[in-house]
Formats: C-alpha cells, structure tokens, sequence
C-alpha cells in the first residue's frame, strides 16, 4: 500500500477526509495528518509518504511554500493542492512548482476516491517503470564484462573508431593500452583421452580456466586480458620495451605451462608482431592468429611466432606422381608398413619444408584426395565405407593438425588393405572352386595337366599352385590323385567285377600297371587286394 498525509489547517476538514475514506481499500495507508506546512513538511521528511494532500493557505508555512521544499528533499512524493475559487494565483504556482494536481474544495467523498484511485494506478505504473529500471540496471552490471570483452574484441578486430574507443575506454573504466603494443591469442587444443574425461562435458569451465590462468599470469604488466567469440583468450600487451621479445614468449610459456600442469589439458599460443598504435592493432591480433594455424605443422601445446615461421620464398608445388605410384602399389600388396612408412614420409617432409602454410594445406589436402581416388580406383564401388570417405574430403578443414591427418591416412589405408585383400579372397576362393568344378568334369582324360587346369581360370602355374594349397590343403595333383583312387575304389567293388585295366583307363590312367602301384601307395593294399576284401565283408 502506499502512505499518505493530509495537511490542512481545519481539524474537521481533516477529521471528515480522514473518516470518509476506506483507505485500505483504495491502496493507501493513512499515515497521519498536520495541521500546517512547517509541521507537514518535518513529517514528510521522516515517514517519506507517497502522496500529500494539501491545503494552500496555512498558518506558519503555506502549501505552495512547502511543496516547494518537498520537490528538492522529497521528489518522489506526490502533492496535490486543494484551493479555493478565489486562490487562482495560487493554483498558477502549483503549477509551475509541477504539483501533481490541485483539487477545488470542496471536494465530496466520490470525487475523492476517484482521485485516490487515478493517482494509485500512476503510483503502480511507475513503480512498474522503477522495477523495470532497477532490472535493467541489474542486467547491464551483469553484461558488463561481456559487453567490455566484445568491445576489446571489436577493438583488436579493427571494427572501432578511435573516438568511440576512447569513450568506451572511460565507460568500462579500462585504462587505454600505451604502444607498442602486442596481442597474443591462447587457443584450447583438442582435447587428448587423458583430458577428455575431465573436461568434455565441462566446456565453459575449461575456457574459464584458460581466461582465469592468463588473466593472472599477467597480472603485474600492463594488459587487457579478454574472451573472443570464438572462445579464445586475448591478451593485449601494452607498454613493450624494445628488448622484450624474450619476455613475452616467455609468458606465453608460462599460461602455456600452468594449463598444462594444473588444469590438466593443453593450449597453443600464438604471438603476433609489435605494432607502434592502436590502429595498428588488428595487424598484431591478425598475425597472432596466423601463427595459431600453424599447430597444423607443427602440432598442439606450443607457442609460435609468426616471425619466426614464414620467410619469403620462391615455390612451385607440382603433384607427387611418383609417391602416388608407390602409395598404389603398397595398397595392391597389402603391405601395412610399407603404406605407413610413405604416409610419414610425406608428413615428415612437409613438417621440415620452408613452403608457406597455405601451400601446405593444398600439399596436404592434394594428397588425401588422390590417396582416396587410389583406394576408389582399387576397390570400385566400394559401398558405404567408400562413400563416407567421399564425406570426409567435404570436410577435410575439419582436420587441425598434420597429426591428425597422418592417423586419418593411416586408417583408411589399413581399412583399403583389409578390404582388397578381402575381395583378393573371395575372387581367389570363385577360382580354386572353379579349378575343382573343371578337375571333376575331366578327372578321366589321362592328359589333364596342371597347365589345362590354370589356363582355364587363367593364372599362372605358381599362383594357382600356391592358391590351390592354401585353399585346399593339397597340390592340384595330390587332389586329382585323390578323386582317381576314391572313384576306383567304388568301381571295384561294382557288381558284377570290372577288370582293374578298365578301371585304370576311367579314371584316367592309361597304364594298369603304374595304376596298381599308385593304388597300393595311397591306399596301403593292391587293386585286386582291395576288391577281395569288399567281397568278403558281409552285406548289409
């Protein structure tokens, strides 16, 4: 509820307002009457109310003389003035003194609480408005960090005017940086399997810590450590001695160091040049950025200097045929160590060349292409898992290390040799049954030769002969002989008898001699022996 006080100089004018009026029952809180503005306006200033209704023309001090004290030491109070007909002068100074209203007396109950009620829905809207004010006040001391990082981010970023920097600066209280001036970028690297239990589900607080290890390592120089966009963190150095160099990679390897050692996961840091203004700034953010992408060569958990990286030079970068050829090959052998030995290679050489990073990249991503254009050439349609390599080329910046293409290589390698020597397989399992179905149908004719048997699934003696071993567990004319001997011994024990030449020449041997001697070394006993022996078994 809101108070309110009634001055006026008539105790029964007092007296019939007060007992007229359900106060409550309006939203007011009646708390007290005086009988002129001296005494009205000590009141005032101890309880604070929120309206005062007011006779003009009191003993002592009259109300336009007190309103005026209360719109300097009270103004959220209201007033308004009750007057006469004959007061009109007065009426115009209430008005110039902003009273909230005057009323003509006399004023009966109904107007009154009407009055009450209209002023009640103002006091309710503005304090509406306080609360709102007092939230938005509330939400900007809460953004204030946010909104002076993005303002250092713009900053470096080069998309600020000096004079609006300048204003800035005094707004967030920040001490404008002094040339030179060196920015450094700190980059969370990927996270490795010892770190990624910790952090993978706590991503803010690790680029918390990140801030929070850079912010206090560099808490007696002069800078102005902040959080990008991008979920970096900045620290902008200002005040560099000409001899420093050593100084800032030396605390660049120390935030590097303290997140290693006590947060348990790695940053790389990139060091840009020294720049004489801030207009020169974003030369210096630009080049720490640069120097970031070279983890690509050079790996994670460092800090590199852009200076000491590029040099100017003259290059050509022509396709390597010649390791494409070999890459091929080693796929077609299936020889996993001589694939991994040329993919480091590669690797190796680019790491240690002086060619600009841009041309690394297209090296590097030149070689992962054709090295999938060589497994898609072997392979043919090489379903789903071929496909998804397609995919990883849409993606191939999504590789942020050399390291990271090096395992990637390594792995689709493996995986092309596993299924080249899968289809090598079933392909060679079609021919040795193909070598058996034909073994079968001429196993008769006394002229198959190993020769007939490979030019019918055309390879050659060699091949054939160890890829028929590693299927069968037989030479192809221990397998020949077998099928020979296992079809004599059916025929002898034919009823009624077939001679044994008979026999020899079906299955076919020519001579019955070298049949009989044969027969009794694969099968212990003579042809004759073992069809005496058939006879003698009872019949079943």
């Amino acid at each position: 509820m809101y108070k309110i006080m009634l001055v006026d100089d008539e105790a029964e004018v007092r007296e019939a307002i007060r007992e007229s009026i359900d106060w409550p029952r309006h939203g007011y809180e009646f708390a007290g009457s005086c009988a002129n503005g001296a005494e009205a306006l000590g009141a005032i200033l101890d309880i604070r109310p929120d309206l005062v209704l007011s006779d003009i023309c009191m003993p002592l001090m009259d109300g336009i003389e007190m309103t005026k004290h209360v719109s300097r030491a009270a103004p959220d109070t209201k007033v308004v003035i009750l007057t006469g007909h004959d007061e009109f002068d007065y009426a115009q100074q209430a008005l110039r003194l902003k009273v909230h209203d005057f009323v003509v007396k006399p004023i009966t109950p109904r107007e009154l609480r009407a009055l009450l009620d209209r002023i009640k829905l103002e006091l309710d809207r503005e304090a509406e408005e306080r609360e709102s004010m007092a939230r938005l006040r509330e939400q900007l001391q809460e953004s204030l960090p946010l909104l002076k990082e993005r303002f250092l981010e713009c900053l470096v970023q080069g998309s600020i005017g000096e004079e609006e920097a300048e204003r800035k600066f005094a707004y967030f209280g920040l001490a404008k940086p002094v040339p030179p001036l060196v920015a450094i970028s700190v980059d969370i690297d990927q996270l490795d399997d010892h770190s990624r239990e910790r952090w993978e589900n706590n991503p803010e607080l690790q680029r918390y810590a990140a801030y929070k290890i850079a912010l206090e390592a560099t808490e007696h120089r002069s800078a102005l450590v902040f959080r990008t966009k991008e979920e970096r963190v900045v620290a902008l150095l200002s005040g560099i001695a000409e001899d420093s160099d050593d100084d800032i990679v030396q605390l660049s390897e120390t935030i590097r160091r303290s997140v290693e050692k006590y947060m348990k996961f790695t940053v790389t840091v990139g060091v840009g040049t020294r720049c004489a203004s801030l207009g020169e700034l974003p030369c210096s953010y630009e080049a720490s950025l640069s120097a970031l992408d070279y983890r690509f060569l050079l790996g994670n958990n460092r800090v590199i200097r852009l200076q000491d990286l590029e040099r100017p030079a003259s290059f050509s970068c022509p396709p390597d045929y010649e390791w494409n050829r070999k890459f091929a090959s080693a796929l077609k052998t299936g020889t996993h160590r001589e694939t991994h030995q040329l993919i480091e290679q590669f690797i190796g050489q680019l790491k240690s060349s002086s060619l600009p990073l841009e041309v690394c990249y297209v090296r590097t991503q030149s070689m992962m292409i054709d090295t999938v254009n060589s497994i898609r050439e072997l392979l043919g349609d090489g379903g789903d898992w071929l496909r998804q390599l397609g995919a990883a080329l849409q993606n191939i910046d999504g590789f942020h290390r050399l390291e990271d293409v090096e395992a990637w290589l390594k792995n689709i390698s493996g995986e092309a040799i596993r299924l080249i020597a899968e289809r090598r397989s079933d392909l060679s399992q079609l021919q040795v049954r193909s070598a058996i179905e034909y073994i079968e149908q001429r196993y008769q004719e006394e002229s198959l030769s190993l020769m007939d048997i490979c030019n019918h699934v055309h390879m050659s003696k060699s091949y054939f002969s160890t890829l028929f071993k590693q299927h069968t567990g037989q030479t192809m004319m221990e397998y020949v002989t077998r099928i020979r001997l296992e079809t004599a011994k059916t025929l002898l024990q034919a009823d009624p008898p077939i001679k044994t030449y008979d026999i020899a020449a079906s299955v076919g041997y020519g001579d019955p001699q070298y049949f009989s001697v044969l027969f009794k070394k694969h099968v212990g006993v003579t042809p004759t022996e073992f069809r005496d022996a058939a006879t003698k078994e009872p019949k079943a």
